[in-house]
């Protein structure tokens, strides 16, 4: 664990400091209730003032509009999130990278694996793939043949890659993820359903997460494509031939259908579900539970949906809503009249 002094830390999250403490030792980084004497602590949501203002900690990284709230040290910044996470990943514990292959991996002899890479127990690896320098597979990893992953990326326990998926370098992947299975292609006929083949791959960017879970499938002739810098959390579904523009960010449980474009530079909230064939242009932000039925072609935010009710209350506006259209019927008529 690093101990710092309050005033390097400022320092290396870019804060201005507001204590004559500047020696004092720091520890580790806890949340306001809990961070003690000698760790920091950051607030960004006014729902917690109270909690702010009885704050143990040594100082708390805060914007400049909550500083005369703070009862200790302020670490002011424009954008505390930020000085959170930069504060966070100095007290982060990381093991060193140490090359090395589990001798239960089973690799095929025409896999090219680098002396630098870290292979863990169980994993399996087919023929034709290239793991670059420092790339950590982890236990009871399954990677199909031909593929690419590219330096510096970790891949957590129990991951599947299918064949012919490219992986960019710097790429987290956390457990459970399932990358090139095939697209939900299907052709109706009189005896059922019929099977179309899934002939393209995926193709993952450079410093891109894919959280525990998640599913991106493979693309039905082209590919299914994941810009660099893009973020994406746990049990999330991405169809066939979907593209996703450059560092945009998606929270848990939204599935996006088939061959839709995302935009860069987007954010899109939990639980959101996103039709195919659409487009959604850069630097869009849509909140959760959005259903997102066509095309928007313009940045800005977007949400839908009915917004918590009880029930007796949600009921009668129910009923009301399938009336709408003859009150507007009605309406037109009285404002001709």
């Amino acid at each position: 664990m690093k101990n710092l002094t309050l005033a390097a830390l400022a320092a290396h999250i870019g804060a201005q400091f507001d204590s004559f403490d500047d020696d004092k030792i720091i520890n580790g980084i806890k949340g306001l209730h809990d961070a003690t004497t000698s760790q920091i602590s950051f607030y960004t949501n006014r729902a917690y003032r109270k909690a702010l203002k009885q704050t143990q900690a040594a100082a708390v990284i805060l914007a400049p509009r909550d500083q005369a709230d703070c009862p200790v040290a302020a670490l002011i910044m424009d954008n505390p999130y930020l000085g959170y996470a930069k504060a966070a990943a100095l007290f982060q514990e990381i093991q060193p990278f140490q090359a090395f292959i589990h001798p239960s991996a089973i690799i095929d002899p025409s896999a090219k694996i680098s002396p630098n890479a870290r292979i863990d127990a169980n994993v399996v690896i087919d023929r034709n793939t290239q793991i670059d320098d420092f790339v950590h597979i982890s236990a009871g990893c399954v990677i199909g043949k031909d593929i690419y992953i590219g330096e510096k990326t970790l891949i957590y326990p129990n991951v599947t890659l299918y064949d012919g998926v490219n992986i960019g370098k710097n790429v987290i992947i956390h457990a459970g993820a399932v990358i090139g299975a095939d697209g939900f292609g299907l052709a109706h006929s009189s005896e059922g359903w019929v099977k179309i083949p899934q002939l393209g791959s995926v193709e993952i960017g450079d410093d891109v997460e894919i959280g525990a879970n998640t599913t991106i499938d493979r693309g039905a002739l082209g590919n299914t494509v994941i810009g660099n810098g893009v973020k994406l959390d746990n049990q999330i579904q991405i169809a066939h031939n979907v593209h996703i523009g450059d560092h945009t960010a998606i929270a848990a449980c939204v599935g996006i259908a088939g061959s839709t474009k995302i935009g860069a530079r987007c954010m899109i909230g939990g639980s959101v579900g996103i039709a195919g064939h659409i487009e959604v242009v850069d630097n869009v932000q849509i909140t959760g539970g959005t259903i997102v039925m066509q095309s928007i072609l313009e940045a800005g935010m977007y949400s839908s949906g009915v917004p918590l009710q009880n029930n007796k209350d949600w009921h009668k506006n129910f009923l009301r809503f399938k009336d709408l259209n003859d009150m507007m019927r009605r309406l037109r008529r009285l404002e001709k009249q």
